[in-house]
């Protein structure tokens, strides 16, 4: 094997965590000349303003489309709801707990000067997310307009490719697989684009380091903090209540629960950890399986409540870094940019990564941000996957007992019975 395929097949994650490394030595050694590597983290961040907007509206469309309203079915449908909701909460935990603890305040990043937008109230925030203009939204990288307008595209395609009417079906199955075709054109630049992350992350943190010093390593601690305390909030509050609330046995919910959340810390990809997820659904949890081969896979794609955490909690870190206190109205833009663009992350490695630009860009926080992020964001992705992961099987658990698709008599829920039993 040669070189450079042996260096392509090393995982993305780990280079970018030895140019971080890398990246702090030679801000450590050469101090503020380090400054000579800013044409290398400007082409990096330049390659990541590149793929954000089409990014965000193939994706979306694409998923939008994928599901299917006729099969949907009332189980279907309140799976989804309650995935939005909980994403929702997440988001809003996740940006409460950063604005308490402030994870990135002490340092100014480097380099970077913040305008600020002028101000405006919430309801003129909420009325600015419908744009006027579809196409000059994409253009302006106005990334909320964006996103609603991709979904509504998506699910318009998604009812006529279960029209009645022949013509119209195979338009719209054509068009789908345009979108197809061209969100795997898009993931081929992200690879791209992540394979350039290592020496943009290396360049960003030695040109910082260099000038704020070691003190700057300090806020890490602060948003790793900030997004595990957010998750087991997610988890061991939300999620406790909701299993409560469908009279489930929390206890032995995550007693069943244990390998795959173990299986997605550790591969850090929702996609990855399906079979699992599944596994456990079906020997443990005794749900049926109708019910989660649609539930599970849905979940892996829309339900990223791990992933909402993470970026509000960036983009205040962001805002901390610069300087600003987040309006009521850039909050609520967050947050729902947040719920949007984790709906739009892939279940694979360091998706979330990728979609911090939509959290950042939707209230015009600097992307430079991105690069200081990467470094850590194997912990900050372990954490957050293995909250998605959970959410995925807690909803569907909830879902299965209230339409009576569960067999309590399988699984963990017998494990108590056995023992009486003998």
């Amino acid at each position: 094997m040669g070189f450079w395929k042996r260096y392509l097949e090393f995982p993305v994650i780990w280079k970018i965590t030895i140019g971080f490394i890398i990246g702090i030595i030679v801000g450590l050694i050469v101090g503020p000349q380090a400054v000579v590597l800013q044409p290398l983290g400007t082409f990096f961040l330049r390659l990541l303003k590149m793929i954000v907007m089409p990014l965000i509206f193939f994706t979306l469309v694409l998923g939008a489309a994928s599901i299917n309203p006729k099969t949907l079915g009332k189980a279907g449908g309140v799976v989804i709801v309650i995935y939005i909701i909980t994403s929702f909460i997440a988001a809003t935990i996740g940006i409460s707990l950063a604005l308490a603890f402030h994870p990135g305040q002490g340092f100014t990043l480097a380099g970077v000067t913040y305008k600020p937008p002028k101000p405006v109230n919430f309801l003129q925030t909420v009325l600015s997310w419908i744009p006027t203009n579809p196409f000059g939204a994409l253009a302006q990288f106005q990334v909320i307009p964006t996103i609603i307008f991709a979904l509504f595209v998506g699910i318009s395609l998604a009812y006529l490719r279960v029209s009645e009417v022949s013509r119209i079906k195979e338009a719209a199955e054509v068009t789908y697989k345009v979108f197809d075709a061209l969100s795997e054109v898009m993931y081929k630049i992200v690879r791209f684009v992540l394979e350039v992350a290592p020496y943009g992350v290396f360049a960003l943190i030695a040109i910082n380091i260099g000038k704020v010093g070691i003190g700057l390593l300090i806020p890490y601690g602060r948003l790793i903090g900030v997004e595990a305390l957010g998750v087991a909030i997610q988890i061991g509050v939300v999620y406790t209540s909701i299993l409560l609330i469908g009279r489930i046995n929390p206890i032995k919910f995550f007693r069943a629960a244990a390998e795959p959340m173990v299986t997605a810390f550790v591969t850090r990809s929702s996609s990855g950890t399906l079979p699992v997820t599944m596994r456990a659904a079906e020997e443990k949890l005794g749900i049926d399986r109708g019910l989660y081969s649609f539930t599970l896979p849905l979940g892996a794609t829309i339900n990223m409540d791990g992933t909402a955490i993470y970026m509000t909690a960036v983009a205040v870190f962001a805002a901390d870094i610069v300087g600003r206190t987040l309006t009521a109205g850039e909050i609520a833009t967050v947050v729902t940019a947040a719920v949007m663009a984790s709906v739009g992350a892939a279940g694979v490695p360091s998706a979330g990564l990728i979609m911090l630009t939509v959290t950042l860009g939707s209230v015009g926080l600097p992307f430079e941000v991105i690069g200081l992020v990467a470094g850590i964001d194997v912990i900050l992705d372990m954490i957050r996957t293995m909250n998605n992961v959970t959410g995925d099987l807690t909803v569907t658990t909830f879902t299965a007992k209230l339409f009576h698709l569960i067999d309590f008599s399988k699984g963990v829920w017998a494990e108590g019975k056995k023992e009486e039993a003998a």
